[in-house]
């Protein structure tokens, strides 16, 4: 049987504020977590995507009373990155509320992160989030592939092939992976299809798509490209679009929705 296409709306909070703006500069405010979360609960979102962007580049957690006070209010799946670099703070983040963490920059500094949070908690709760931006074609080649993975939201190279590292990551135990094209983060011009297809190629588990949702008919290439499930967020902060749009647009094109 054919899985559901998840539509995830994803908030990105910085100092305790929902922000989005273009390649993670220039940031606008677009409102408060929790009353955000309660909406898109409401308007039937298949999960939501909890990110504190500035909590790895700043060495702090992830605020605990905000994912406490979200978890309480949606009845969907929550999955919660930030500044998670051990096994107790998945335990703290797990007993606040979350159902899914997601890792990062942790993972690049100590892959065998992944595997530890894996064995102690299972695979279904790891997400790792790769923010992937393509090579520029005068630099040193860091893989075969074209894109690299970036840390710190966008701000630092990690020197290693995307396509390379989602593959090992699986094989660590990730049970998802979160794609995001950094190139196209926040410019509603789309999925970057290709990022998507040769990730898709290398790993069996899903693959979420994230970065660049403008339209409607943005979605439905990107499943066609292999991922599992679709996140956005500026076109659902903003009013752009609803949740139902989306999965009407899904459903049209022949992809099955919940």
């Amino acid at each position: 049987m054919t899985l559901a296409v998840r539509v995830i709306p994803c908030l990105d909070v910085d100092a305790g504020r929902v922000v989005k703006g273009v390649n993670f500069l220039e940031l606008r405010d677009a409102g408060d977590p929790v009353e955000l979360a309660k909406l898109y609960d409401a308007e039937g979102a298949d999960e939501l995507t909890f990110l504190d962007i500035s909590a790895s580049h700043q060495g702090r957690s992830t605020t605990m009373e905000i994912v406490s006070a979200t978890a309480e209010q949606v009845f969907i799946p929550l999955t919660v990155g930030g500044g998670i670099s051990s096994v107790e703070d998945v335990d703290r983040l797990l007993r606040a509320g979350a159902d899914k963490i997601a890792v990062n920059t942790a993972a690049i500094k100590r892959p065998e992160l992944i595997s530890e949070i894996a064995h102690r908690y299972g695979s279904q709760v790891l997400v790792l989030s790769v923010d992937a931006r393509r090579v520029a074609a005068d630099a040193d080649k860091v893989g075969e592939s074209g894109f690299e993975v970036t840390t710190h939201g966008g701000r630092r190279s990690a020197g290693i092939d995307a396509v390379e590292w989602a593959a090992r990551a699986a094989e660590l135990g990730a049970g998802e992976i979160l794609l995001n094209a950094m190139d196209a983060d926040g410019t509603t011009d789309g999925f970057d299809l290709e990022l998507i297809r040769k990730v898709r190629a290398e790993v069996a588990i899903p693959v979420i798509a994230s970065g660049g949702a403008g339209a409607v008919e943005h979605f439905a290439p990107a499943v066609d490209a292999g991922a599992d499930a679709v996140l956005a967020a500026t076109v659902f902060h903003f009013g752009t679009l609803r949740i139902g749009d989306v999965k009407t647009a899904l459903a049209q094109a022949g992809h099955p929705v919940r």
